[in-house]
């Protein structure tokens, strides 16, 4: 849960500059300003350009953030005359000097010789939002690694032309996760790009298991030695990664698929189905020291390595049709754990921000403001303030949009 205790009068943007201080948002703009003097020298001066101010930047982070509560196919529709139009919000800034400031945008406006890493226009800010999310939660034991959906809303996307759907699917990078099983706090994120360098490249990560073992390596670099619980999907559960984790009192439990999966040093017998037909609820096991291999059958084979649970543990999987079916231990952990992400993704992921630059910095920048809003509204959720006022997830949205920028209205939105 929290690592400290928020007051009851604690607002919407006091849980978000947990993650995004006043210090982050004056630096965005220092380099803004910055960039825009450097672009003007080179191509000539702006005459309509007046420096940013931190009053600017935060209405500037508020309109974006209002995309994800609207779903507007452009964030430019708040100051139009159709459906998306946002009349309340529109006056504070003109869409004149919306533009100009969107044009300019930077977190990092200078790269500096040492500098060979793709993402380094937006590294400071993924560390700073690092940093908050590591001094403001304290996950639970359970956590899984995994990728969440990212993708717009489904009606939204259904209103794009087919030119842009194939432009918005073509994502220079995968971003993944590491997430509190029980809260849906997301505590760290890692951004793989998609790089010309060949084997590391995105195309590769989704073909070659190995790739994936470096993404669960740097997720829980800062978990060694705390005696977490890791839960895995099919493309990063293997032997030697979990021998490894094991090495670093990091325990795991993941799904194994001949296909998807690194099945070097486990026995063939196991990874084959038997010939005799089976019983739902029925399964096999195979051990090596604290690790288990365990072929459990309902409807099909389902595998899962762990050395979190003891295989002759038993479990139980309910079903609304079938009612109990037995399982190891392991299996019914794997269950629970992973139906919450899936109910974690169909209630945060239609709030990530809509827009969608060209740039991929700029869209890694976006889903991790997203992520850091919806992190927020899990800590708001979890105080004493949530008592007070109750606000839902849209609500929340909605008030910080309005803390953002400027307005008074304290009143409950509905």
């Amino acid at each position: 849960g929290p690592t400290r205790k928020m007051p009851l009068t604690a607002r919407a943007m006091d849980f978000f500059q947990l993650f995004v201080p006043d210090n982050v948002l004056k630096n965005m703009v220092v380099q803004t300003n910055m960039y825009a003097k450097k672009y003007q020298e080179r191509f000539g001066s702006d005459d309509a350009w007046i420096d940013v101010t931190l009053t600017e930047m935060k209405a500037f982070l508020g309109y974006m953030i209002s995309t994800s509560i609207h779903h507007c196919e452009s964030v430019l529709s708040i100051w139009s005359s159709g459906f998306y139009s946002n009349k309340s919000i529109a006056l504070i800034m003109t869409q004149s000097r919306f533009e100009k400031i969107l044009k300019y945008f930077h977190i990092v406006a200078f790269r500096s010789s040492q500098t060979t890493h793709g993402l380094y226009k937006i590294q400071p800010f993924l560390d700073s939002l690092q940093n908050g999310f590591d001094s403001a939660f304290r996950p639970s034991q359970a956590q899984v690694l995994h990728e969440p959906l990212i993708d717009e809303d489904p009606v939204f996307i259904a209103t794009c032309t087919e030119r842009e759907l194939r432009k918005r699917k073509k994502r220079k990078f995968s971003l993944w996760v590491r997430q509190c099983s029980s809260t849906g706090f997301i505590c760290q994120i890692y951004v793989h790009l998609k790089e010309g360098s060949g084997a590391d490249g995105l195309d590769a990560l989704k073909n070659k298991p190995q790739l994936h073992s470096m993404v669960a390596k740097s997720l829980c670099q800062n978990a060694s030695g705390k005696n977490y619980i890791i839960f895995t999907g099919p493309s990063i559960t293997s032997l030697n990664l979990f021998e490894e984790f094991e090495k670093q009192e990091i325990y795991c439990c993941g799904l194994l698929s001949a296909r998807k999966s690194d099945c070097t040093g486990l026995p063939p017998s196991m990874l084959n189905n038997p010939a005799t037909p089976q019983s739902r609820g029925q399964y096999r096991i195979r051990m090596k020291g604290n690790m288990s291999l365990i072929c459990w059958y309902n409807k099909g084979h389902f595998r899962f390595l762990t050395n979190a649970y003891s295989p002759v543990q038993q479990g139980v999987i309910i079903k609304r049709k079938s009612g109990e079916i037995p399982c190891p231990l392991a299996v019914e952990a794997f269950a629970a754990h992973l139906s919450y992400i899936c109910k974690y993704d169909d209630k945060y992921s239609k709030y990530f921000i809509s827009h969608k630059p060209n740039k991929t910095w700029q869209q890694v920048f976006w889903f991790a403001i997203s992520i850091a809003i919806n992190n927020a509204y899990i800590l708001y959720k979890m105080s004493e303030a949530y008592h007070v006022t109750r606000y839902s997830r849209a609500q929340f949205g909605e008030r910080l949009v309005k803390e953002l920028l400027g307005l008074e209205d304290t009143s409950p939105s509905h």
